[in-house]
């Protein structure tokens, strides 16, 4: 949670790039980081109506129907991550400013790169842009990133900002450069674009706040030390280095990610919640045209996670399957999670996504025929952030403060107990209804032993899990138990 306080704080605390007088700056109190001041060119971005947008975007999307206290939104994670750049940036300009010729222009570029790196984001995090507009516009590879890069555009011209086009040419850069590394030219300072989004090896200061602040919303421990990093990178031959004593640290900021995708961001019943919005969202598409909302940022600020109360409290009949399905997650009779497998290391390079087309393709003709919409299908991928390869691999290292060259580390030098693997790819099959779980089970192992020739899943569905459920608000399913009077309980008990 982030908070205003009524007065600016006066210059004491923390230690301060000498280019930011904090008297002139907002002081707000963040409940990660502390005290966090927002100097004044910052202000100007966070005081708009499109940039107070990330409040009513959730971080984790659903997250939060597992996770009760996942409710933490963008805007806080934004404030974070611009105040961990402006602490990077600090360091490098004291230990090496003059080195590095460290200027304000630098310092307010890379602050403001870490501030709106978010603010192209859609409702229910990725869900957006990896599950719906793919559905709804065939495939369209579209990224928030790209989206942010124009609602910066936007916010400038619509609040007439005064800021310098060479700065909003770098901020823009910088948030794009974990997909497209800008073209090095001979004056250009490269490593400031490892600071908020590292297209090198994945070590930013946005998965900094994001792991640290994940992982105490959902009350789970965090063993990652990000200050240990930021206190002793070092820039040689223009890109952040790291001290080799601190490798393994590093290397739990990899497993840190790793483990909140695999326990969190992709828990079994937050996809399921996840896959019956999606459901819901592309049958409201064709009358509330969301996904047109995307091609003009005038349109797309007004779009956010009250899409849910949109949809749930009209009236309209164009609107009443996706009633449904959210009054369905709203009672927890979600999709029944039928079972999961890790796809095998050795088939992972040639590996495809698995549709429900595969699975009904895969079916008993002793059980109810199934149907492409009785069956929802998530493929999971997790990873140490660069696909199969070892992020690690990418990082350079520095022996000591005195030294002037970086070298590789390879994991064996090191430990034989990190993995040699840096990715799982984990199918999750689901039913729609619930009394067709037994049917959807066995046709998902009819499929791994068709793919596979083995059935690579660790355990079965349980049995109750393939008997119906009594009560669904789509119609009933099973026999209905007789329900007990008060007279009946009494007799009961006799």
């Amino acid at each position: 949670m982030v908070t205003y306080c009524d007065e600016d704080f006066m210059s004491s605390g923390f230690a301060s790039s000498s280019t930011d007088d904090r008297r002139f700056s907002k002081h707000i109190h963040d409940n990660v980081h502390g005290n966090i001041y927002l100097d004044s060119l910052s202000l100007k971005f966070i005081d708009t109506e499109q940039f107070q947008r990330l409040r009513d975007l959730k971080q984790l999307g659903f997250t939060y129907m597992v996770y009760p206290g996942a409710v933490h939104s963008r805007f806080e994670h934004s404030v974070g991550v611009y105040w961990l750049a402006s602490e990077a940036i600090d360091r490098l300009k004291t230990y090496q400013g003059l080195e590095l010729g460290i200027e304000r222009f630098d310092i307010e570029t890379v602050k403001l790169a870490g501030l709106l790196h978010d603010v192209g984001h859609g409702p229910f995090s990725h869900m957006f842009e990896h599950e719906f507009l793919p559905r709804v516009l065939n495939g369209l590879k579209w990224s928030h990133e790209e989206m942010s890069l124009k609602m910066i555009d936007y916010i400038v011209d619509e609040h007439n900002i005064d800021i310098d086009s060479e700065k909003l040419k770098k901020v823009k850069e910088m948030i794009i450069a974990s997909e497209n590394t800008p073209s090095k030219s001979s004056n250009e300072k490269h490593f400031l674009y490892d600071i908020v989004a590292n297209g090198r090896n994945g070590i930013d200061v946005d998965k900094f706040d994001y792991i640290v602040r994940d992982s105490r919303a959902c009350g789970l421990g965090c063993n990652f030390q990000f200050q240990r990093v930021l206190e002793t990178m070092r820039v040689i031959d223009d890109e952040i280095c790291y001290r080799a004593k601190e490798y393994l640290t590093i290397h739990k900021l990899f497993a840190a990610r790793a483990d909140l995708h695999r326990t969190v961001y992709t828990h079994a019943k937050v996809k399921a919640i996840e896959l019956m919005f999606v459901d819901a969202m592309t049958k409201a598409n064709d009358y509330l045209q969301i996904a047109s909302y995307i091609d003009d940022p005038a349109r797309y600020w007004k779009l956010d996670d009250t899409i849910l109360k949109t949809i749930e409290t009209s009236s309209q009949q164009e609107l009443k399957e996706s009633r449904d399905l959210i009054l369905r997650i709203r009672r927890r009779d979600l999709y029944q999670f039928c079972n999961e497998f890790t796809v095998p290391k050795d088939k992972l390079e040639h590996f495809r996504n698995v549709t429900p087309q595969d699975i009904i393709c895969s079916q008993n003709s002793s059980h109810p025929a199934l149907q492409e919409d009785d069956v929802a299908v998530s493929n999971v991928k997790i990873d140490l952030t660069r696909g199969r390869k070892n992020p690690l691999e990418s990082i350079n290292f520095f022996q000591d403060y005195e030294s002037t060259e970086k070298f590789s580390i390879k994991d064996d030098s090191i430990s034989h107990l990190l993995p040699t693997c840096c990715q799982d790819m984990i199918v999750r099959v689901y039913s729609k209804k619930p009394n067709l779980v037994e049917a959807v089970s066995e046709a998902f192992v009819n499929f791994q032993l068709k793919t596979y020739g083995m059935k690579t899943q660790v355990h079965s569905t349980p049995e109750k899990k393939k008997r119906p459920s009594v009560y669904n608000t789509s119609g009933l399913y099973g026999k209905q138990r007789p329900r007990l009077t008060s007279g009946d309980y009494w007799e009961k008990k006799k």
